[in-house]
């Protein structure tokens, strides 16, 4: 039995819910794990996994703000990034003279990482996507993220290697290395048997305020869109449900367990394209509209990159027309079938953390 220290970035909730399979893989193979983290995705954590050890690990500054343009709010915040990093690995140090711990598992948090145990770094950007004006700094970005990666034993890549991917090009780099590992999709959501009992299902979620301005403009929209409708606010800290007057179900938030019979029983989902949330519809083989979170150029990238490759229809929040769009939504023909979540977990555990904690 080891001890494992995983540790996901606070930046929404994606990277906290990607690494769900992970902590359940390590809690199976009889693991004590440790989570690092703070804000919603710390509560969240907490909910699913409450006989876990808990940190409460303070995150960088978010570079979110009401501006659109979300590359020069992270260029305008990296010296209080920078900052933070600094205190981040000084934490870190007397987080491993605390505690032993046998494996460090990184999610996006670049100092988390210790000389004298194995660790290793979960991330689908080695690059991170630039608008057009800004397109040579993304090599600049590659060169950033590969000085910390040398630091760590291997780096996730919650993506596949081939042709039908998931990521473009954020993590599928012309020159390869050995110690990157395309784990497949990793998502906190598995696909069941159930009657799809749910017309549209629509997931508010990541970082305010475009997380609340989304939620207006489809609590605004959504009266208009006839059948069964369910939304969830990705709000973690609160727990709340209010009906209204269409019969629309308003939830504040739901367990993984919950959002996973929900996103099971939807027919479509209307979500943002956040990572982590387009690899649970691609887990569950749904058909999808996304919203990119406005000036967030990962976001956008992918939106564009779906469309392209026809999987999916997305539509930038100020142009949401909900009868509109779910129906051009509906003619795209979704992700492709892949490997489970489970069967990815199991391989990722035997490829790199086998060898350290057994």
């Amino acid at each position: 039995m080891a001890n494992v220290l995983v540790a996901p970035l606070s930046w929404g909730l994606g990277h906290a819910t990607r690494d769900i399979p992970i902590i359940r893989e390590l809690i199976r193979r009889k693991h004590n794990v440790t989570i690092a983290a703070s804000g919603r995705a710390l509560a969240l954590l907490k909910r699913e996994f409450p006989k876990c050890n808990f940190i409460d690990f303070p995150d960088y500054p978010s570079p979110y703000t009401k501006s659109r343009f979300f590359v020069h709010d992270v260029i305008k915040t990296m010296p209080s990034i920078i900052k933070a990093m600094f205190r981040e690995s000084k934490k870190m140090s007397e987080i491993a003279k605390e505690n032993k711990f046998d494996l460090i598992v990184s999610d996006n948090r670049f100092t988390v990482f210790n000389q004298n145990i194995p660790s290793y770094f979960i991330s689908h950007q080695l690059i991170f996507s630039m608008p057009m004006l800004m397109k040579p700094l993304e090599r600049g970005s590659g060169f950033f993220n590969y000085s910390f990666y040398k630091y760590f034993n291997g780096v996730i890549i919650p993506d596949f290697s081939g042709k039908k991917n998931l990521s473009g090009k954020l993590s599928h780099l012309k020159k390869k290395r050995s110690n990157f590992y395309y784990a497949g999709i990793l998502s906190s959501i598995s696909k069941k048997k159930v009657r799809e009992d749910i017309d549209y299902l629509f997931l508010i979620s990541g970082p305010d305020p475009p997380r609340g301005e989304l939620e207006k403009i489809i609590l605004s929209q959504i009266h208009k869109i006839r059948g069964r409708k369910v939304v969830l606010l990705g709000k973690p800290e609160e727990s709340s449900k209010r009906i209204l007057k269409d019969g629309t179900i308003v939830l504040s938030h739901a367990s993984r367990k919950e959002c996973e019979s929900l996103m099971n029983r939807a027919k479509f989902i209307i979500t943002r394209s956040g990572y982590t949330t387009v690899m649970e519809v691609a887990e569950l083989g749904k058909k999808a509209l996304f919203i990119p979170t406005p000036g967030q150029t990962e976001q956008e990238y992918l939106s564009k990159y779906y469309e392209k490759n026809r999987f999916f229809h997305s539509v930038r929040q100020n142009k949401l027309n909900l009868e509109r769009d779910i129906e051009i939504a509906k003619k795209f023909k979704g992700f492709p079938k892949t490997r489970s979540t489970k069967e990815n977990a199991r391989l990722l555990y035997n490829h790199f953390f086998k060898q350290h904690i057994d």
